[in-house]
């Protein structure tokens, strides 16, 4: 069954359920009112010592009050059931209700104390439109048209009686004109086909309501599953730095939506050396998220794997092309940092910029990729990776395109040298500071856009210690003396 057919029946079921819960308020009504009737009536027969009348009405009464109780355990049934009423059940309902003015006429005829012309025009042929307004609960306005058209025929049973039984034994004067009555026919009648048209009305907008409430729990749904993939994310992102002598590390993301395309990660190998990566998957969103969640997942198997470090773009290409469809794909890179000597290996296959900043000589480094994404094309060769040594106050800052291409009003972007002249001027502080002045620039510069991309920083920096120092000296006069 497809998606749309499964909606169609639970907003079916929906109003099913709407549409016998209205049903069983109206049933209620209706014994509120018969209940008070047959008070009134009891209190009546009393107080005039017509038994014979008070006996015919309150059976009457009795059996109407019977017959709605029924009614409404039926109907309670079915709620609780989750079915509904079985048709014959409308019918017969709707019979026996629409013809209980008629009946009640007919008691006051019997009754003696009005004349018959005088029955035909009595408050009682009230009830007719009082059944007739309340069958709008029902919701259905085949069946409240019905309600109308069998009343009439019912008032009009009563005026043919009166015409064809009493005509001769009545003084015209206590009599209206035979085409008043059909008025009075064609009026209930009318009073059914409007009370058909406002019960259609109560429909539509009891319909838009359950629509509305499906579409506000669908929603509410989506969202928690969002939240939820949105936990489980950012708990595949590194909680905290790793802990190394000569090296800080700070790693920071904020998605654009509950979910994004942007992860970061760094991974202990046995070696010795620490990982560092980062990832950016097409667009922002649910789908983005999976396919940077599968990609971690390959990158953290690859870094495992006994394999030149040079082999693993092309390794976790191959794996992603068989995997993402053909408008997908993932910007990567990764850095190697071995603790022991200081020695960077970069490798980045489609992602940029990758900075980085020269303390000693005060100047900027960019690290060019070495392939296209990853999940393009399969079977690329990606180039050698750039190898390189970190001198204390020596940074790396890795940053998703997020940053430098969020718009202010003007559609003017925040670009790479604003990114550059940002972190140069935080070069001194810390990596979580640089990453905190980072964001503030950009968010500053947007002035209020909204954030169209996900952002993620990396920054990897190198203490400046007198151990470093040393070292960085000792090299120097080796490589002066050789």
């Amino acid at each position: 069954m497809r998606r749309e057919e499964i909606m169609d029946a639970l907003q079916s079921r929906a109003f099913q359920r709407a549409s016998l819960k209205s049903e069983s308020y109206r049933v209620v009504a209706l014994l509120c009112i018969l209940g008070a009737v047959l008070v009134f009536v009891i209190l009546r027969g009393v107080a005039t010592q017509n038994y014979l009348l008070l006996f015919v009405q309150a059976t009457v009464g009795a059996l109407a009050i019977a017959h709605e109780a029924v009614m409404l355990r039926a109907i309670k049934s079915a709620i609780r059931d989750d079915e509904d009423l079985v048709p014959e059940l409308w019918v017969f309902n709707i019979l026996i209700e629409s013809q209980l003015p008629t009946v009640a006429l007919f008691v006051l005829l019997l009754n003696g104390w009005m004349t018959p012309y005088q029955v035909l025009v009595a408050p009682a042929i009230v009830i007719y439109f009082l059944f007739i307004t309340l069958s709008t609960l029902r919701l259905r306005p085949s069946l409240t048209f019905i309600t109308g058209l069998l009343s009439a025929v019912g008032y009009l049973l009563v005026t043919f009686y009166v015409e064809l039984s009493f005509a001769d034994s009545t003084a015209g004067s206590e009599r209206f004109p035979f085409p008043v009555y059909i008025v009075y026919a064609a009026l209930i009648f009318l009073a059914g086909i409007i009370a058909a048209a406002v019960a259609r009305q109560i429909r539509g907008y009891v319909r838009a309501a359950l629509r509305e409430a499906k579409l506000q729990s669908e929603l509410e749904q989506i969202n928690h599953d969002l939240d939820l993939a949105r936990s489980i994310q950012q708990g595949l992102m590194p909680a905290r730095p790793p802990q190394l002598d000569d090296f800080e590390i700070a790693g920071w993301n904020q998605p654009a939506n509950q979910t994004g395309g942007d992860y970061f990660d760094w991974q202990l190998l046995p070696d010795g050396q620490l990982a560092i990566s980062i990832g950016d998957a097409t667009g922002h969103g649910i789908g983005p998220a999976l396919v940077s969640a599968l990609c971690r997942a390959y990158a953290r198997a690859s870094f495992l794997a006994d394999q030149k470090q040079e082999q693993i773009l092309e390794r976790l290409n191959t794996l992603l092309a068989s995997d993402l469809a053909d408008d997908r794909f993932v910007t990567f890179a990764v850095i190697f940092l071995n603790p022991a000597n200081s020695n960077i290996k970069v490798l980045s296959a489609g992602h940029g910029p990758i900075l980085c900043y020269r303390h000693a000589v005060n100047k900027w480094e960019n690290f060019e990729a070495q392939g296209i994404p990853l999940g393009m094309i399969d079977g690329m060769s990606y180039e050698d990776s750039h190898l390189n040594y970190l001198r204390a106050g020596d940074m790396i800052v890795l940053v998703t395109d997020g940053f430098y291409e969020w718009q202010n009003p003007e559609e003017e972007e925040f670009g790479l040298e604003r990114l550059k002249e940002t972190i140069y001027a935080a070069r001194d502080c810390s990596p979580e500071e640089v990453i905190a002045r980072l964001y503030t620039a950009v968010k500053d510069f947007s002035r209020g856009t909204a954030q169209n991309d996900d952002l993620t920083a990396v920054v990897l920096k190198r203490k400046i210690t007198i151990a470093a120092l040393r070292e960085e000296s000792a090299q120097d006069e080796l490589v002066a003396l050789t």
